[in-house]
């Protein structure tokens, strides 16, 4: 039998890496709590629960600003500094899965579901077409790309319902359905796989679509999806 995706821990006390020590806690609406004394962390906006004092706000400008203004995405993140503590959540059931970076060491992400990352972690982007399209009738969505190029990093994602890990070996494939992979590493190749369902009269027509992810490499798993092009605001 393959080896099932395995999930990923749901709780952190005192983890230290990327120059932050950092906590996970909670279990419907986990909170996210990172010290900052040494290392500055951005992070998406509305999602802070609360702070020290001590620890100042402020704006940081994304690389390729012009850019991601013309392709209607934000162009500031908000970073937070100082001496103390700053946590974080959001407004939804999930599990928040910090991922560690080496050197050199980057990830790609689902659009919206990055929470926080230590100020050394480059943040960039690509729009992936054809995907969406089949699902929403647009013109596809963006992959958020995180970067460890100046030493170690920590990334923190949010995942709806909770999140699983596969490793994939070299050639090894798994289908997703679209809503449920929350990450993957470069060498994962991903691609749009379309079944037409034609048995019996009611399947006639109907397209059955997952993307196929092929190894070598990680890919994460949310076990729940939010479509934001649907959702109430």
């Amino acid at each position: 039998m393959n080896q099932l995706p395995t999930l990923m821990p749901t709780s952190a006390t005192d983890e230290t890496y990327g120059g932050v020590t950092y906590h996970i806690g909670g279990e419907l609406v986990p909170v996210l709590s990172i010290d900052v004394s040494r290392q500055s962390v951005f992070f998406e906006h509305h999602i802070l629960l609360w702070k020290n004092s001590n620890v100042k706000i402020g704006l940081r400008p994304m690389k390729g600003a012009l850019k991601r203004m013309m392709a209607g995405m934000q162009i500031f993140v908000t970073e937070a500094s100082g001496n103390g503590v700053i946590a974080f959540s959001r407004d939804g059931a999930g599990h928040i899965v910090p991922i560690h970076l080496g050197r050199g060491e980057e990830l790609h992400v689902r659009e919206h579901q990055f929470l926080a990352a230590t100020a050394n972690v480059e943040y960039t982007f690509e729009r992936v077409r054809g995907i969406s399209n089949m699902l929403f009738g647009q013109s596809g969505f963006f992959i958020d790309k995180f970067r460890s190029e100046s030493g170690e990093g920590v990334l923190w994602l949010h995942g709806y319902g909770n999140v699983f890990e596969k490793e994939l070996a070299p050639g090894e494939t798994i289908d997703i359905e679209p809503g449920g992979w929350l990450y993957k590493t470069p060498n994962v190749k991903m691609e749009t796989v379309v079944d037409k369902l034609s048995s019996g009269f009611f399947g006639a027509g109907m397209n059955f679509i997952v993307n196929r992810f092929t190894g070598p490499g990680r890919i994460g798993i949310q076990s729940m999806y939010v479509n934001y092009e649907t959702a109430d605001n």
